[in-house]
């Protein structure tokens, strides 16, 4: 059965097999295609083993700016030696008719014993027949020369003087056939083509909707001159609670409420300084015995704030921009709306002069650009800020309002203890949350769940 080839395969093939090797240049002149046409071509020929392609180098030689110039003027020792050849000159002369070369043209003269010097004149002594160098220079001219036709001891009399000599590696390739593409029989079409046959159903790889909400909030993060941070899913107690200003009584640390690592404790939780003015901090505000083995046990991380407090309290900036994003852990029942584990974002901005007018412009410039425009906000209570704020979408598939992420500015009782003394913007929530109001979701755990009919139909995050 014979092979069914393409057009251009067909063109290269007749023209390689009127002659020899051919480069792709002859190729284009032969066959009337274009480079990138002759380029395919050669390529889908070789894979069928039906072309054999041979690259070669050559160095090509040109003259340079000097040397172009002597082209036309002649060398500038010939020029010195010209003007000498009818009596002696001034110097004066000499340097006003040669201008810039008098120098490197009198350097060589007296070198070659061509000529003689007095106090103020130089005459002629030698005059030779032709200059190491002449030859090359009339020789290449304007043209560039392969290097096997120059007379090599000829040419190295100019390699060495600047400006006079580029040259440069020219890559040449020759196409032949294989002895079995001589044979071949060129098909001549394709056949009929059944325009409304099927086509085998195939599915292009893509990321998971949830990874391409994720990656759109980082990339508004970083637009917004945000910075990100990271940190381990597991923390201590110290940093995941204590820091954050929460009672070691308090429900949220409860096992019914936390994931704990069973039968581990943190070596190290924070310096002296910061476990003294933290545990003094809840002995003065909560009014309770702070117990150190408490804050040395270690949890799943239940969000992303103690990543940024620890980072606060290690780096005390001034002025900042930061956010965090990842994986956080609730000992909760699922529902259409929880998750034991899900995403989580938190941004972070620290200035003398931040305020809550300034959180909440963020917010809706961050809600904005996720597509979001139907925005309010609701003061609410949180631990470990004061005052705090809960920020309220509209969803229009439900017709109300409902709650997505916390804000507000950390309490004193978690910054002065860490030696943090400028004020910080803090807001966050879940990430699931945005991606379903994005996708029209009423189920959380629609994310999870692997169905691959909806997977492909749903649409590119925006």
């Amino acid at each position: 059965m014979s092979q069914v080839f393409h057009d251009i395969e067909k063109k290269i093939i007749t023209s390689l097999r009127n002659g020899h090797k051919q480069s792709p240049e002859s190729l284009e002149k032969s066959t009337h295609l274009s480079p990138d046409q002759i380029r395919r071509g050669i390529e889908w020929l070789k894979l069928k083993d039906l072309a054999i392609v041979t690259e070669s180098k050559t160095s090509v030689i040109s003259l340079g700016k000097n040397g172009l110039e002597s082209f036309e003027k002649g060398l500038p020792e010939r020029r010195l030696l010209n003007l000498l050849n009818d009596g002696s000159k001034k110097l004066s002369f000499l340097k006003d008719q040669l201008g810039s070369v008098f120098g490197p043209s009198m350097g060589l003269a007296r070198k070659n014993n061509w000529i003689e010097t007095s106090s103020d004149s130089i005459s002629l002594k030698n005059l030779p027949g032709e200059l190491p160098g002449e030859k090359t220079v009339n020789l290449v001219g304007t043209e560039r020369l392969h290097l096997d036709k120059i007379d090599q001891d000829d040419l190295s009399a100019l390699l060495k003087r600047p400006d006079f000599i580029i040259e440069n590696v020219v890559k040449t390739k020759q196409i032949a056939l294989t002895d079995s593409a001589k044979s071949l029989k060129l098909s001549d079409s394709f056949g009929e083509i059944d325009v409304e046959a099927k086509v085998p159903e195939t599915f292009v790889a893509r990321t998971h909707p949830l990874k391409d909400t994720i990656d759109e909030i980082r990339e508004i993060f970083v637009t917004l001159g945000f910075s990100e941070i990271f940190g381990n899913m597991s923390q201590s107690s110290f940093w995941n609670f204590d820091a954050l200003f929460t009672p070691q009584d308090h429900p949220a640390r409860e096992l019914q409420d936390t994931f704990y690592l069973d039968g581990v404790s943190a070596k190290k939780t924070g310096t002296p300084d910061q476990i003294r003015n933290v545990s003094g901090s809840h002995k003065k505000n909560w009014r309770y015995q702070w117990d150190i083995n408490e804050a040395q046990k270690m949890v799943l991380r239940t969000h992303t704030t103690c990543v940024t407090i620890k980072h606060l309290a290690e780096k005390k900036p001034d002025e900042a921009r930061i956010f965090s994003l990842g994986r956080v852990f609730r000992n909760e029942k699922v529902s259409y709306k929880h998750l034991v584990e899900f995403n989580q974002v938190e941004g972070i901005v620290v200035g003398k002069d931040a305020n809550l007018r300034n959180l909440m412009g963020i917010q809706r410039e961050f809600y904005k650009r996720i597509g979001i425009t139907k925005i309010k906000f609701w003061p609410t209570f949180f631990p470990y800020t004061e005052p705090s704020l809960q920020t309220m979408v509209y969803n229009e598939k439900l017709g109300k309002w409902i709650e997505l992420f916390g804000m507000g500015i950390f309490r004193p009782e978690v910054t002065k203890p860490l030696g943090i003394t400028q004020p910080i913007l803090a807001w966050g929530g879940g990430i699931e949350r945005i991606a379903m109001l994005k996708y029209d979701l009423a189920d959380v755990r629609e994310f999870y769940n692997n169905n691959l009919g909806w997977l492909r139909s749903s649409s590119k995050c925006q």
